[in-house]
């Protein structure tokens, strides 16, 4: 008997139990005893039974099968994240479908829809009108969205960027640093505009504004060609940079022209990405867990489609300092630092 012809009486019949049972023990349902459930595991392994998902759906059944619309895979931080959503949902008895845009959110997610997946993930940068028309498009079908602007009316899973700017800047501020340039991602995208205002009002709590401002596509091409546009001219004392793919090629780029890296300039990455440990030098980089994401997202995601309450977990940063940031170097006060201590005496004296 081949696994094409097997069907789930072929699975009742060998394990001894009836046809509804084996569709319970499909549908993971709870009043299957273990000792039934192994029973029938263990004859759907013998007879190397395949469930059939398009019989599922043609029926209208739930097919236990998430769908994931990410952008480009082959950025570093979307391929970590759909790599713990599938294992938290294969974990949890779920199959998973994966859309990568092409650049039209809702192609992506009417791509999703036409296989009949039970809920749906949306890694996708969005903004809040965007995203309230996916919510609309997706019907009654629970979706979760990973990259949107914070105000949007829809179920969100995310980092705060807010708490990892402020980190970051605290730690450069702290070192001595007070040319402070930010290479950001592009201007479309949510979680990079998001990223750069956390910036802005952190550099701002220490009377500093960013004395360069660069744009990437969140790739090491694109954060070498950013640094290129700077190199051989004068750099900022300190860079943070919207993502480590980008900080990675930021590096190369100062490598090649000779720059010290911290000696000259000191770097702060964001994502804390698998790789990141192992640029040269290793990178400080501001940490989000995106294992932990991945867990979180699908979990609140099955919360929703059974119609069980659960509050959003909350998703926090941790700033990872490694080797690429060091106190500026030291030929006596620079305007900048000249300019700060004066500010700070003024703040001082007006408060006495």
């Amino acid at each position: 008997m081949t696994s094409r012809s097997v069907t789930l009486d072929d699975v009742a019949q060998l394990a001894g139990v009836s046809y509804q049972t084996v569709s319970r023990v499909l549908n993971r349902a709870a009043q299957v005893s273990p000792r039934t459930r192994a029973k029938v595991e263990a004859a759907m392994q013998k007879l190397n039974y395949v469930p059939n998902r398009v019989a599922q759906q043609l029926a209208g059944k739930a097919t236990r099968t998430l769908g994931l619309a990410t952008s480009d895979l082959a950025l570093m931080a979307p391929a970590q994240i759909a790599s713990a959503i599938q294992q938290r949902a294969t974990a949890l008895g779920y199959h998973l479908v994966i859309a990568m845009t092409a650049g039209n959110a809702q192609d992506t997610v009417n791509e999703l829809l036409a296989q009949r997946v039970d809920a749906l993930l949306i890694n996708l940068p969005l903004d809040a009108a965007e995203a309230e028309q996916i919510q609309q498009q997706c019907g009654t079908k629970p979706a979760l969205f990973l990259d949107v602007e914070r105000h949007a009316g829809v179920a969100q899973c995310q980092f705060l960027s807010e708490s990892g700017a402020r980190q970051a800047v605290d730690h450069l501020v702290a070192l001595g640093h007070r040319q402070i340039g930010v290479l950001n991602g592009p201007t479309s995208s949510a979680s990079a505009r998001s990223r750069f205002l956390a910036w802005q009002q952190a550099l701002a709590a220490h009377q500093l504004e960013a004395c360069c401002v660069l744009e990437g596509d969140w790739s090491a091409a694109s954060g070498y060609q950013a640094l290129l546009s700077l190199l051989p001219h004068t750099l900022p004392q300190a860079l943070l940079v919207a993502n480590d793919q980008m900080a990675l090629g930021a590096l190369r780029a100062l490598h090649q022209h000779g720059v010290r890296i911290p000696g000259e300039i000191s770097l702060i990455g964001y994502d804390d990405t698998a790789e990141s440990a192992w640029y040269q030098p290793p990178l400080t980089t501001v940490r989000q867990d995106l294992q932990q994401l991945g867990a979180e997202s699908v979990d609140h995601l099955l919360a929703r489609l059974n119609d069980v309450s659960a509050e959003m977990p909350s998703l926090e940063t941790q700033l990872v300092i490694r080797e690429t940031t060091a106190a500026p170097q030291q030929n006596g006060l620079d305007a900048a630092e000249v300019a700060y201590q004066l500010q700070a005496l003024a703040r001082r004296l007006m408060r006495n």
